[in-house]
Order: structure tokens, then C-alpha cells, then sequence
């Protein structure tokens, strides 16, 4: 509903994203590691098994039919919520045993304003830095979106008259938008009560200037007079606030348990980056037409656009994950520490894979506006040719509109303004006290390319430097039925 000029950037910046994390989440699983071989770790078991046997094995995990795969995901997803309700009930036995406030003591709250002065100069400057910094814990909450081309249409009628206008007459209980499970609806909602909660849990057991943890990589290192840390000397560079807490606790082998489970979390999620990285490049190439006449460089794409036998984008998925392979194995030379320079370069990687997260969340929330106030205006001549899954407005009996939420489209200009607030405003709080190239670097090159990327496909396409025209009634029909044919067509390949 917006433009392919600027649907294309976001797409492809989607497929950059999710393919630098999943290679930034491998070299992070060896940083894990080397809690227990030393912060210099093992090269054998770097090379050999974090960095060349662990992605194979997660490859061969996403060759599996969607069925299967989706299966390994609930199972993923389930233990890793296990392991976090683990991790926050130790957390506050931890913390009611440790001192004499009573429940939930907060002996670390004393002075709640304290901060690293080498990076901000005052206490909002570093909220906002923090904020820049947790929305990589953020990343995957868009995956729903991006996955919605694999997802199959509801089948009430015979597979060969499966057409956008047979979708209209089935009834509402089989439409797709009512076979969403809950955590897909709700797993933003569910990410940020979750990671607020342990958040707020992990700063009642430990004190901001832990020797254990990470430091800014850009700034002086503090951990030496300047930090506490009743262990004395570290076992490694540093580590997870879980497991320094677990550590610190007395308990014994708790740090290494917290620590498996993280080293669990960090795979699952690399490969869930490497499902998406590939279903996005495959939903960028699977139409293009790689027939005779066609350049090279079409036919090249097109072939990436196919599907093996049991109907998964093999082709997309192993370029995707060999797009960045080659950056954890830098990481042999010049090791794990975010102060090195090859250190600094995985940093920055994954910093930039936030960076553009965030953009395609700003467009999604921009593509979702101009969505709502398009239907909204044509709602009567929608209804009348009962055109599918757009009828927000109808009575009960035809209410076929799949993407319910509350307050809109107040949150999607909440979000949308926020994403700008994060790139432009909260990004580049960490310049503010002093210039680094390196915070600086991370904030702005994504978007710095992004916006490259967007003019050079409007003057390479001459196309409007506008909106697609969507005040035409009619046009906005045909438009919405070429969606539904693009999205049936695409789930059928």
C-alpha cells in the first residue's frame, strides 16, 4: 500500500538483518563458551564445532518440511520459557536470601541514578543509551509478518478452486486471521512483560559496576579499581548478568546451569534468524520471471525463488547462510573480546542488525497506516463487492478482518513515531558526550544505506516521489485482490 520502492529496501534490509544476526549469534555462542574453556577459549572447538558444526546442524534443521520445523520451534520455544521461569525464581530466591531488606530486597537500588560517566554525562542520556541497546532483545518480534507467506490458507473447498473469491464465501471460524495461535497474536505483549520482569529482577542481585559484566566497547574500561565483585578475580572477560548473579550466589554449579541455558537460547534463536532471513529472500525472488530474454542476473535470482520437494526454500536458506559465515571465524584471530578490532566489528554487525529491525518495524507501522485509512475510506465499496479479509467494519455475520488489535490506529502512529525516536534521537545518544566512530558507525550506517538504497531504486525505476495513489476505488480493489493473489500464490509454490 505504499510503494515497491519502498518495499523493496525493507524487505532486503530484513533478509541483511536476519542473516548478520544469525552469523553475530553464532560468534556470540562461542563468546558463551568461553565461560568455560577461558576467555581466550578453544580454537579446536571454536573452528571446528561453534563455527562450522553448529550452523551445518542448524542448515540441516531448516531443510525439514515447515510441519516438522514448526515442531522443533514449539518445543524450542517452550523450553526456553522454562528455562527463564528457572532463571527468575532463582533470581528472587537469590535475592530474598541474601540480605535482611526482606522480600525482594533492594540493597542495589540505593542509589538508582549512578552511571558509567565515560559514556553519558547524566542519567537520561544513559536511559536512552540502554534503550538503543534492549532492542536487540526486541528482534523477532515481527517474525509472524515475515513468515506469513509460508502460512497455508484455511481449506474448506477442493485444492484446485482455492481463489481469492472462494475465500470470501468460507466462513469465519476457518478464516486465517481466527487460526492464529495466541502466542503469534500476543508475542510482543508477551516479550516485554517477560523481559521487564527479569530485567527488573537481574537489578536487584547485582550492582551496576560488576566486574563480571560487559562494558561498553567504545568507551575507558572501568572493570578494574572501579568495579565490585565479591569473586575477586573473573574466570572470563565477562559474562551474562544471569550468570554472574548465579555465580556470585554461592550456589553451587548454578553459574554453569544459567550458562547452558543461555548457550540453548543463543542457537534457537540463530536458527529461527536463519527461517526468516530465508523466507524473506525467497518471498523477494520467488515471482521474478527468470524465462528466456530475461538478463542473467534474473535468472540467477529466480532460481534462488524455488522450493525443493517438501516445499522449503533450500536454495534462499543456504545462501542466506553463507552470506556471513565467514564473520565468526574472524573472531579466531582476533578473539571475542568487543575491545578488539575484529571484536568491534562483530559488535558493530550485530548493533546494525537492531539498526535495521527497527526500520522494518517503521515501515511495517507506516505500511499498517496507510492500510487501515485505505480501507477505512473505501469500506462501502469493499462490503458491496465483498472483497475478503478487508471488511474491518461489517456486522458480525461477514466479519472476515484477520488483524484485530486494540487502539488502532493510535498504537501503529505510537510505533511508528518510536521507531523514529530510536533511530534518529536514542541512537545517537551515545556521541553525545564525545564523538566515537564506533556507537556512531553501528546507529547510522544502516540507515545511512537504507536511504542509498531507496533513492537509487526510485531514480533507477523513475518512480513518483510519493504514495501510491490510493484515492481510486475501483483501483484499490484491483490492488487488494493482486495482494490476495500474491499471497495465495506464494504459499502454494
Amino acid at each position: 500500500m505504499t510503494s515497491k520502492s519502498h518495499g523493496l529496501p525493507a524487505n532486503s534490509l530484513n533478509r541483511f538483518t536476519y542473516s548478520s544476526a544469525f552469523s553475530a549469534l553464532i560468534a556470540t555462542s562461542a563468546a558463551e563458551f568461553h565461560f568455560w574453556t577461558g576467555p581466550d577459549g578453544n580454537r579446536g572447538i571454536d573452528g571446528g564445532i561453534i563455527y562450522l558444526c553448529f550452523p551445518i546442524m542448524l542448515i540441516f534443521l531448516n531443510t525439514f518440511a515447515i510441519e516438522i520445523y514448526g515442531f522443533t520451534e514449539v518445543i524450542s520455544g517452550t523450553l526456553k520459557l522454562l528455562f527463564l521461569g528457572v532463571i527468575m525464581a532463582f533470581l528472587i530466591a537469590i535475592n530474598v536470601g541474601a540480605g535482611n531488606e526482606g522480600y525482594l530486597g533492594f540493597k542495589y537500588w540505593n542509589s538508582p541514578v549512578l552511571l558509567d560517566s565515560n559514556s553519558a554525562n547524566n542519567w537520561g542520556t544513559g536511559f536512552l543509551i540502554c534503550l538503543s541497546i534492549a532492542t536487540f532483545a526486541y528482534v523477532g518480534v515481527e517474525i509472524v509478518a515475515a513468515s506469513a507467506l509460508e502460512a497455508q490458507w484455511p481449506n474448506n473447498t477442493h485444492a484446485d478452486a482455492r481463489t481469492p473469491s472462494d475465500i470470501s464465501q468460507r466462513s469465519v471460524d476457518t478464516l486465517i486471521g481466527n487460526t492464529v495461535k495466541f502466542s503469534a497474536k500476543h508475542i510482543s505483549s508477551l516479550a516485554t512483560i517477560v523481559y521487564s520482569i527479569s530485567g527488573f529482577l537481574v537489578s536487584l542481585d547485582i550492582p551496576w559496576n560488576d566486574c563480571y559484566l560487559p562494558r561498553l566497547s567504545w568507551t575507558k574500561e572501568t572493570a578494574g579499581s572501579d568495579c565490585s565483585s565479591p569473586l575477586g578475580k573473573k574466570t572470563a572477560d565477562t559474562t551474562s548478568a544471569f550468570v554472574a548473579i548465579g555465580l556470585e550466589s554461592g550456589i553451587h554449579h548454578i553459574g554453569h546451569v544459567f550458562n547452558a541455558f543461555l548457550v540453548f537460547t543463543c542457537l534457537s534463536c540463530a536458527s529461527t534468524q536463519l527461517y526468516v532471513a530465508s523466507r524473506t529472500l525467497f518471498g523477494l525472488t520467488s515471482r521474478l520471471d527468470g524465462g528466456e530474454g530475461q538478463p542473467w542476473f534474473l535468472h540467477a535470482l529466480a532460481w534462488i525463488g524455488r522450493t525443493n520437494h517438501r516445499r522449503v526454500p533450500v536454495r534462499a536458506m543456504v545462501i542466506s547462510a553463507a552470506a556471513f559465515c565467514w564473520v565468526p571465524f574472524l573472531q579466531l584471530r582476533g578473539g571475542t573480546n568487543s575491545t578488539t578490532p575484529i571484536g568491534m566489528f562483530v559488535e558493530i554487525l550485530a548493533q546494525m542488525s537492531s539498526v535495521g529491525v527497527i526500520i522494518v518495524w517503521a515501515c511495517e507501522a507506516l505500511a499498517f497506516i496507510r492500510y487501515y485509512h485505505c480501507i477505512r475510506r473505501h469500506r462501502t465499496v469493499l462490503e458491496h463487492q465483498k472483497v475478503p479479509q478487508v471488511r474491518r467494519w461489517c456486522d458480525e455475520s461477514y466479519d472476515d478482518y484477520p488483524y484485530r488489535s486494540h487502539g488502532q490506529p493510535v498504537l501503529a502512529y505510537v510505533a511508528f513515531i518510536g521507531c523514529l525516536f530510536i533511530l534518529f534521537v536514542a541512537n545517537g545518544a551515545s556521541v553525545w558526550k564525545k564523538f566515537h566512530w564506533f556507537p556512531f558507525l553501528a546507529s547510522y550506517i544502516t540507515v545511512m544505506a537504507f536511504l542509498v538504497l531507496w533513492v537509487a531504486l526510485k531514480l533507477f525505476r523513475g518512480s513518483n516521489w510519493s504514495f501510491v495513489d490510493l484515492s481510486n476505488p475501483e483501483r484499490v480493489v484491483r490492488k487488494i485482490r493482486d495482494l490476495h493473489d500474491v499471497r495465495l500464490g506464494a504459499s502454494s509454490l
